[in-house]
């Protein structure tokens, strides 16, 4: 909570006259360096999940494979029919500028639903309390670069600070509301999860890639985009293995 609203603050448009356009543009490959970051880590999870109630006679990894497929289908077709409002008009939005923020919003909140899902399973088992520390731990690190993006799309558009924190808040709350069924109905939950985790990751990439990454581009320039970019994937990365190391059960 504390993250989103200093980024809220600082990319607020009575704030963001005061900065340099760069500064915006740097946060915006920020995050998008972080929400590759995080991709990359839940299609390695749910790649390599391994559970003795996982019943499924397709392996993980195929599993992964498909979800990020339908996760980019999602992607497209979610565009294509936001597409066809031209005037849509989401509270103080309107156009291209509300078709964005719908999807980046459509997008944080379905993979949440997978996020929930892998948080209630891995609670279950023998072993539960340790895995479920360790995934919890992980995810919540990954909503970091959930709630800068939120940020960075609807701010500087001239959305409200208080409303700009709500949609980042309402874009996890499936991770609570999912995770426990998935901890009572385990054994239903468990095939499904890497597919979840795969259409969270190929959601997550396009977005990044394709929305946050071009924005800054744009607005500077590709060089200083992914030098940018670059690091900030490599601090995320870094973050993510030390809580690993420090949560992960032996």
């Amino acid at each position: 909570m504390y993250i989103y609203i200093y980024i809220c603050f600082y990319t607020h448009p009575f704030i963001t006259h005061l900065i340099p356009l760069l500064l915006l543009c740097i946060i915006t490959a920020i995050a998008a360096g972080m929400m590759v970051a995080a991709s990359y880590s839940l299609f390695v999870e749910g790649c390599t999940y391994d559970d003795p109630h996982d019943t499924s006679s397709i392996s993980a990894e195929i599993r992964a494979v498909a979800g990020a497929v339908l996760g980019l289908v999602f992607i497209l077709a979610t565009k294509k029919v936001l597409d066809q409002y031209e005037d849509l008009k989401v509270g103080g939005l309107g156009g291209a500028d509300a078709r964005k923020a719908l999807l980046v919003f459509f997008v944080m909140t379905l993979h949440s639903f997978s996020e929930g899902v892998g948080i209630g399973v891995s609670f279950g088992g023998v072993h539960g309390s340790d895995l479920g520390v360790f995934i919890s731990a992980s995810l919540a690190v990954h909503n970091i670069p959930e709630g800068l993006a939120i940020a960075v799309v609807l701010l500087p558009r001239g959305v409200s600070i208080t409303t700009a924190v709500l949609w980042a808040i309402c874009t996890s709350l499936p991770q609570p509301l999912m995770a426990v069924p998935a901890y009572i109905f385990v054994n239903y939950f468990v095939p499904i999860l890497p597919v979840g985790l795969g259409f969270a990751a190929g959601a997550m990439a396009w977005v990044a890639f394709f929305e946050l990454l071009m924005e800054a581009i744009e607005d500077t320039d590709a060089i200083t985009t992914a030098i940018v970019s670059i690091l900030s994937l490599g601090t995320m990365t870094t973050v993510q293995r030390m809580i690993d190391d420090n949560t992960r059960p032996a």
